[in-house]
């Protein structure tokens, strides 16, 4: 009888798994506002971005703007074939945490920018001052996309405003760009403001006579400025770039709005550099004030150290067993010793407090 062989043992193996097919999220999840701009107003009704772009294009003249907030690469394929948007910037678009540049590809404009927001926190506290997000915007001949990671970088308003200018939104894209890099460098006006202000909360307490300090707080306090700066200083090229590139397809108009925007955000460039160098010589001033109070606390205790030194020696001596001692059978021995040693304390004690020490 042919024997059977044996099952094959699977103990120590993992089974491996298929895994399970993707469902594609639609792409108007990821919408958060499609408008079509004719001669500077917003056609009535909601289209799709498919729809919105074949009646543009139907017309022959206005531009249509997606706003899209957090899409994943499904989605953005999406809006890439409707837009015919690069590959390479549609990668980019996808990723949070870009650094700010300016890329062309043909007729279309590709602008990424840090977005930054201020946190309410207390003076000492240890935690996250500047929250840091991201736009994208894409521009072409007759479309505007922009996208968005973070929940601080809402563009309702800039829309809402742009819409009240429809002079400013007949230029087509390009205003798009121009209203989007301009509401970004306010924010970053509006928390360099609000940091200003805590360094100088922090300087007036680390200057203040007879004050704790807390130099983790200032070290905090650096490290957001050094994310903040991380995230405003990459865009002054860009800027440039966008403001004195006359080959760049742009209205001639929006290049000078945008080379207003460009010194705004050289102003607040120059302003958070300083921050960093007056954090630093910050942290100089407080680690020698920490220092000043560790060398007045270190006398301190040598002054109470030495006065508790004397009974102490007294009583090391006297504590001896020897039968032959100075006054050591006499009745008045006790007080003598007493008297000795209260006054070498008292004297201790009005020396160290003439030198401050006490």
């Amino acid at each position: 009888m042919p024997s059977i062989p044996p099952l094959p043992s699977f103990r120590g193996q993992g089974r491996a798994r298929t895994p399970l097919p993707r469902i594609p999220v639609p792409t108007a999840r990821a919408v958060v506002d499609c408008a079509i701009y004719l001669d500077g107003k917003r056609l009535p009704g909601r289209f799709s971005h498919a729809d919105a772009m074949a009646e543009v294009r139907n017309r022959g003249n206005g531009f249509v703007w997606v706003g899209l907030h957090e899409p994943d690469e499904y989605q953005m394929a999406d809006i890439a074939k409707t837009f015919d948007l690069h590959p390479l910037a549609v990668e980019d678009a996808v990723k949070a945490h870009q650094r700010p540049k300016l890329e062309r590809y043909d007729d279309t404009l590709f602008l990424v920018l840090r977005t930054v927001s201020y946190v309410e926190h207390e003076l000492h506290s240890i935690s996250e001052i500047v929250e840091t997000g991201d736009i994208m915007v894409f521009t072409g001949p007759n479309f505007a996309v922009t996208v968005r990671h973070g929940e601080h970088t809402g563009l309702a308003g800039v829309r809402k405003e742009l819409e009240g200018h429809p002079e400013q939104l007949m230029f087509g894209p390009g205003a798009v760009l121009h209203a989007v890099a301009d509401h970004v460098v306010d924010s970053y006006i509006e928390v360099a403001h609000a940091v200003e202000n805590d360094i100088d909360e922090m300087e007036e307490e680390v200057f203040t006579p007879r004050t704790q300090v807390t130099i983790e707080s200032i070290y905090q306090l650096k490290r957001e400025v050094v994310e903040l700066r991380r995230a405003v200083n990459p865009l002054q090229i860009p800027l440039q770039l966008l403001g004195h590139k006359p080959d760049l397809p742009l209205p001639k108009e929006i290049r000078r709005y945008l080379r207003d925007v460009a010194d705004h955000h050289t102003t607040v460039a120059e302003r958070i550099t300083d921050f960093d160098e007056s954090l630093s010589e910050l942290i100089s001033a407080a680690l020698a004030k920490i220092g000043v109070q560790q060398n007045t606390d270190m006398r301190k205790i040598s002054s109470w150290v030495a006065i508790a030194a004397v009974p102490t020696m007294i009583a090391g001596i006297y504590g001896m067993n020897f039968d032959t001692m100075p006054e050591l059978r006499q009745v008045w021995g006790y007080p003598v010793v007493l008297v000795v040693i209260a006054t070498i304390c008292t004297g201790l004690f009005v020396t160290f407090r003439r030198n401050n020490w006490l």
